[in-house]
């Protein structure tokens, strides 16, 4: 296992530069998520980071190697990507063992690696299928168990779980941190799913066209968001967020007068957030009309319109709310957010 530092990192295709100056600490034995929306950079930085695609500027180092000029055989790395890349000519067996062979490790010590991953996985009954035997979430699998048998020091994830279905996709996720807390060695995990980052992260590394947004534990970017873009795309359903203006106590928007943030200089534009399990029913805060009501079981989300924007309560007790029915949502005067409306960024008060 090992650290992984990397420094001012970019990289340009032409004169367009699509990672610009990434700075990443990614700490022995930490499992590091790298999220954001499609094109934000992360599956370049990733395959950078494997030696797949080459660096304009900057340093990746790995333990005490710097890996920028290695060629990806030489990082001691695994890679598991998102379309398995199975031969399907050979058996599971083969397939766990193939990088093995290649590199001319013992028929014996292969076959004694590849049992250990195989129990480890849950696939010592399936050792000699093909891959055209198995379910997608078994595929999976024998491409984790082909990583775990190199025993590298660093563990490369890409988008693994977006071919599966969404019960299968929970199953794996599970499976894989379990895994990671069996093996402890050192994942990066690219996705682009806030959901599968949330609760499989030790650590989040939020992009933007190629760019870092927030770093930090999941419970700190959830809570504490450092912008509107982190705010918005970490936490489902998404906080709920309307334009006001700072007042003296609190933040107006439209009739209503807020919780904010203090020392806010009155009349300063604003973006006031809550999240929907922070808002209640109650007799006073938001005017809002119930467009929508979803009921899930253990909770209830509830569709409102204020001031002509969508707003969601996401309500744990059972009510009785009806599409078109004016309500008042209140929301818990700890758990408001109050970002710049014209940077963006958090306000602290």
């Amino acid at each position: 296992m090992a650290q992984v530092a990397i420094r001012d990192l970019r990289k340009s295709y032409g004169a367009t530069q699509v990672i610009h100056g990434v700075d990443i600490d990614i700490a022995d034995g930490e499992l590091v998520v790298l999220v954001g929306p499609s094109g934000c950079g992360k599956s370049t930085l990733l395959r950078m980071i494997a030696g797949l695609e080459g660096i304009s500027g900057g340093q990746i180092a790995i333990g005490e190697t710097v890996v920028n000029n290695l060629p990806p055989a030489e990082r001691d790395i695994a890679m598991v990507f998102q379309s398995y890349a199975l031969y399907p000519h050979k058996t599971v067996a083969a397939n766990m063992g193939f990088a093995l062979k290649v590199a001319g490790v013992a028929r014996t010590e292969v076959d004694r690696r590849v049992h250990d991953a195989a129990e480890i996985l849950g696939l010592t009954d399936y050792l000699a299928r093909y891959p055209r035997q198995l379910s997608g979430g078994q595929r999976q699998r024998v491409a984790m168990g082909r990583a775990i048998v190199r025993d590298p020091q660093v563990f490369l994830f890409d988008e693994p779980l977006s071919n599966l279905d969404a019960k299968l996709r929970l199953q794996m996720r599970t499976e894989i941190k379990e895994l990671h807390q069996r093996l402890k060695t050192t994942t990066v995990f690219v996705t682009h799913d806030q959901i599968e980052a949330m609760t499989l992260a030790d650590k989040i590394v939020v992009m933007q066209d190629g760019r870092i947004e927030q770093v930090g534990s999941p419970l700190e970017l959830y809570d504490r968001p450092l912008n509107l873009f982190v705010a918005t795309f970490i936490g489902a359903p998404s906080m709920n967020l309307l334009p006001g203006e700072a007042v003296e106590g609190g933040v107006r928007v439209g009739e209503a007068v807020l919780p904010g943030r203090a020392g806010l200089a009155p009349g300063r534009a604003v973006t006031w957030g809550i999240r929907p399990e922070h808002l209640v029913l109650g007799d006073a805060g938001l005017a809002a009309e119930v467009s929508v009501v979803e009921p899930t079981g253990p909770e209830t989300l509830v569709f409102a319109r204020v001031e002509g924007r969508e707003v969601i309560a996401a309500l744990r007790d059972r009510q009785d709310v009806r599409p078109g029915q004016r309500v008042h949502l209140m929301p818990r005067a700890d758990q408001v957010h109050v970002f710049d409306a014209e940077s963006g960024a958090r306000l602290e008060g």
